[in-house]
């Protein structure tokens, strides 16, 4: 059944963990014969990321008493502006990806995926290791970046000029780019008008009139209903039919399974597991809750 969406200025949240079966046989996409993979797009050599977290309460120090609000306000000491913490996301992750490879990133909530694929794409910086890419990346995810104040149509325009697209291609691809979506009328409405379904649509369709090299998805197809979810997979299949690299990050088992020939387990930053798709999956699920012997 296809949702029914009232245009509102929510951002879109994580999704809580979901590793189940969400496909039903129909949205399955049909079998292909394995592709030859071609030459390394992406070799990734045993890559740290660290970042601090500013104002966070020491841990093992008690919140039973706390000062007034005037005194958090205005006492500047250090204790009252709280610590400096560092956070190790990801740790020695190594592997090679390949043309034409379809690879799926699973683990848990805070397990350093989304920290990894943004550092892959170089939106965020690393602490050691090395990362080498060929060809031009493009990070697709249900917060990718868009003026909320600007419109639709603005949005489609910037987004395109972003990715590399003449002003001719961007206004070749607008009439597809706003049916992809599936927005309509609502494309001359300023995007902090929309519900976060119909941001993250628009996000997708912008995101991926310009097939890159490397496409990496974070989360994007649990967004919408059935239809533009078989839509999105049939995108990222053209993708990969074009002898690009995809990484997917998604708590669905069915999605990966679906999209997926190898996936990479991450657990606590680091790389578990790194094998064909429904062998690293089912290794995976036995450790979640309900599943363990």
């Amino acid at each position: 059944m296809a949702e029914t969406e009232e245009p509102r200025g929510e951002e879109p949240k994580e999704p809580e963990v979901d590793f189940s079966s969400d496909l039903t046989a129909a949205d399955r996409p049909p079998k292909r014969k394995p592709k030859r993979l071609g030459r390394p797009t992406m070799v990734v050599d045993d890559v740290h990321v660290r970042y601090r977290v500013f104002g966070a309460r020491r841990m093992g120090t008690s919140s039973q008493f706390k000062p007034s609000l005037y005194k958090r306000l205005f006492d500047r000491t250090s204790k009252a502006v709280g610590s400096v913490s560092e956070v190790h996301a990801v740790r020695g992750v190594s592997f090679v990806a390949r043309q034409g490879e379809s690879i799926g990133i699973i683990g848990r909530n805070g397990a350093g995926k989304s920290t990894l694929l943004r550092a892959l794409a170089g939106l965020m910086p690393y602490s050691e290791g090395a990362v080498y890419a060929k060809g031009q990346t493009a990070l697709l995810g249900v917060n990718a970046a868009l003026l909320p104040r600007l419109t639709g149509e603005r949005n489609i325009v910037l987004g395109g000029l972003a990715l590399g697209l003449t002003p001719a291609q961007v206004q070749a691809k607008f009439d597809e780019i706003v049916e992809f979506s599936g927005i309509g009328e609502f494309v001359s409405l300023p995007m902090n008008a929309y519900s976060s379904g119909m941001a993250s649509r628009l996000r997708f369709a912008i995101s991926t009139a310009k097939i890159p090299d490397i496409l990496m998805i974070d989360e994007a197809l649990s967004t919408g209903d059935a239809e533009f979810q078989r839509k999105s997979r049939d995108k990222i299949l053209e993708v990969k039919d074009q002898a690009g690299t995809v990484f997917l990050v998604s708590h669905s088992s069915a999605t990966v399974l679906s999209m997926c020939e190898r996936v990479l387990w991450l657990d606590a930053g680091r790389l578990v597991m790194d094998g064909p798709a429904a062998e690293v999956v089912a290794a995976y699920k036995q450790t979640l809750p309900g599943n363990r012997r």
